[in-house]
């Protein structure tokens, strides 16, 4: 399907499922070179706009794509007959995101999700590992409990209730008053943080908050082969710290940083120190790649030298029976003219 680009500049691809959704591009790397590329998947209600203070760090580097959820931001969400026809569940998010990558002739990508946006991470890394190269998730439960699920819904009879009530803004408002839940004290801040959030539609929220309140990777944990970093918060609401060592353990290749910070959006509050953790993680693999590659090639090269003289020695014991074989038939040659001449000369003595 075309890339399309809206008159603000804004690209978007078109999904099979009838859907489009909105992605960033940004790629500042030597071009002469090859580059890994980072997905970036955010957290409910915010969007990929959110993400901007890491691009100038991670896009010298590695190609980087940011794509807003179904529902969040410029992505579209099921309207009308929509949706009785979309089927709004795990596979076809994962579909989605998988032709994202498909659309845009991208392979392979590490994968970077925040908050529930690692849950998808999670399912994908399970799902489909041969797309990801690694997995980060921050600040990321596995499944979010009765008590969260209450908390979003403030006065409401449920979250995705709240949303459609209280709108985008309304929502984000209410999340607002709650400690904590605001990475940053500047007075500004919250202003540009409601605007944001606003951008989407109260109802884009709610069905994706009908879909994430039934959501739970806990089954797809042990199936994660992949190299996987977690950044843990150290004072969330959303995920307590003991919930991200669990994690840890279910993960046969997870290593996990604890972030000190005041909140759940650590990606914000601790960039920086979430930013170099996040790199070194990638340099390491990196490095093991070029070392695990220098390995499989020493490997191929024994491999062939033993091929090589696996041939010769076949070689050698081939021209070795041949040599036995000729100089067998020459003996039985001598032979064979040795017992003509005595039978001759037995004739002979006969004729006598």
């Amino acid at each position: 399907m075309p890339i399309e680009i809206d008159d603000q500049g804004r690209t978007y691809i078109h999904h099979p499922s009838g859907q489009r959704t909105h992605y960033i591009l940004n790629s500042f790397v030597d071009p002469w070179k090859p580059h890994d590329t980072i997905l970036i998947q955010h957290g409910f209600g915010r969007h990929a706009g959110f993400w901007y203070h890491w691009i100038p760090v991670l896009s010298r580097h590695y190609h980087v794509i940011r794509r807003d959820l179904r529902g969040h931001g410029y992505s579209s969400y099921p309207t009308g007959k929509e949706v009785e026809v979309y089927k709004y569940n795990l596979d076809t998010i994962l579909r989605e995101i998988v032709d994202t990558l498909d659309q845009l002739g991208v392979r392979k990508v590490h994968f970077l999700g925040e908050s529930t946006g690692g849950m998808l991470g999670e399912a994908l890394a399970a799902k489909y590992p041969d797309r990801l190269l690694s997995l980060t998730v921050c600040s990321t439960p596995t499944h979010l409990p009765s008590p969260a699920l209450k908390m979003f819904a403030f006065d409401k009879k449920d979250w995705p209730t709240a949303c459609r009530e209280l709108g985008s803004r309304g929502w984000a408002e209410a999340l607002s008053k709650l400690p904590g839940t605001i990475p940053i004290e500047d007075p500004a801040y919250l202003p540009w943080y409601l605007d944001q959030i606003a951008i989407s539609d109260g109802e884009g929220l709610a069905q994706y908050a009908e879909f994430l309140a039934h959501l739970d990777t806990r089954p797809f944990l042990p199936w994660i082969k992949l190299p996987m970093l977690i950044l843990a918060p150290s004072n969330s609401a959303a995920t307590r710290l003991e919930e991200q060592q669990k994690l840890l353990s279910q993960v046969p290749n997870a290593r996990m940083e604890v972030i000190s910070g005041k909140g759940h959006e650590i990606y914000v509050t601790e960039a920086e120190i979430c930013q170099y953790v996040f790199l070194s993680f990638l340099a390491e693999l990196a490095e093991e790649g070029w070392e695990r590659r220098l390995r499989e090639e020493q490997e191929g090269l024994e491999r062939r030298l033993s091929g090589e003289r696996d041939k010769m020695q076949k070689r050698r014991s081939g021209q070795q029976e041949k040599l036995h074989s000729a100089m067998n038939g020459e003996e039985r040659a001598k032979g064979m003219v040795g017992a003509e001449k005595e039978r001759k000369d037995s004739l002979g003595v006969m004729g006598q």
